[in-house]
């Protein structure tokens, strides 16, 4: 049976060595993703690629806001969060903000497929670009207010592990709300169950659409684009779905920081976390 310094070193290494090619290759495909939706007029004019687009800059953002200092903490030993009360506030506040929206524009594509392929021209009309522009803004002001109180309550406190200083929450009320609303449902749970739900709706109505009255020009775009968001909402389910039974696990285990069981679980929330950084750097046009 490995030992508890072992198991340690496989979670730091694995978090180093699984990091760095996901956030190479992500900020790469985000940027790809980027360029090809802004190159071409079609996907310019339209809602789903523009959920798609922001989702991409704001992907970019958060591995270069967590997953590099991540790396960079585990690999050099290097915590730039705790230089800084300033640093350590905005990074958390920016990382909710990022990872938050982004999921929101995944939600939003999905939503936007489902009513763009809906035989219902009063629905259909909800997925325009004008629509697309107010629904991205109001998210944005919604998760830019949601992050105010981590600007208030993050901050650096000694901890009683290290006695060293760390960037942490010093509120135990919403470091609660931190562990089960912020993190099971809004960046895992949430997104999951209404991409999932929208995604077989889109996949429905897309079967349908040889059936219709629509252009072929049109019918082709829109599949296009369903399957894009279709193949992004597969396999989100299977990186998320593991980050949230870990989350929810650890949640509900008490174990001592030296014991055996407590270095399994870190393996374990590593493994899922990084995965979890999948979602950030797959690009939905690959």
């Amino acid at each position: 049976m490995a030992s508890i310094s072992v198991l340690t070193t496989i979670s730091n290494n694995f978090s180093i060595y699984f990091g760095i090619p996901t956030l190479i290759g992500g900020v790469i495909g985000d940027v790809f993703n980027i360029f090809v939706f802004l190159s071409l007029k079609t996907f310019r004019e339209n809602s789903c690629a523009f959920y798609l687009t922001a989702m991409s800059f704001l992907n970019i953002g958060q591995l270069m806001l967590n997953l590099f200092p991540r790396i960079m903490n585990l690999w050099f030993a290097i915590d730039w969060s705790v230089a800084s009360l300033a640093y350590c506030k905005a990074r958390a506040f920016f990382f909710q903000v990022c990872s938050l929206t982004s999921f929101t524009c995944m939600c939003l594509a999905t939503i936007d497929q489902f009513l763009v392929t809906c035989s219902h021209p009063r629905w259909q009309r909800f997925s325009s670009i004008k629509f697309a522009y107010r629904f991205f803004i109001i998210a944005m002001i919604i998760w830019l207010l949601h992050g105010i109180p981590t600007l208030l309550y993050e901050n650096l406190i000694i901890s009683s592990v290290t006695g060293n200083y760390t960037c942490a929450i010093s509120n135990a009320v919403f470091q609660t709300y931190y562990n089960y609303g912020y993190t099971v449902i809004l960046i895992s749970s949430l997104p999951v169950i209404v991409t999932a739900i929208f995604g077989l709706l889109a996949y429905r109505n897309v079967t349908q659409l040889a059936y219709r009255t629509v252009p072929l020009v049109r019918r082709e775009l829109d599949k296009q684009l369903t399957v894009m968001v279709l193949v992004q909402v597969v396999f989100n389910f299977f990186v998320l779905i593991p980050y949230i039974i870990i989350n929810v696990t650890n949640l509900g285990v008490n174990a001592s920081r030296n014991s055996y069981s407590y270095a399994q679980l870190q393996l374990a929330r590593n493994i899922t976390t990084s995965l979890y950084y999948w979602y950030f750097a797959v690009s939905v046009d690959r």
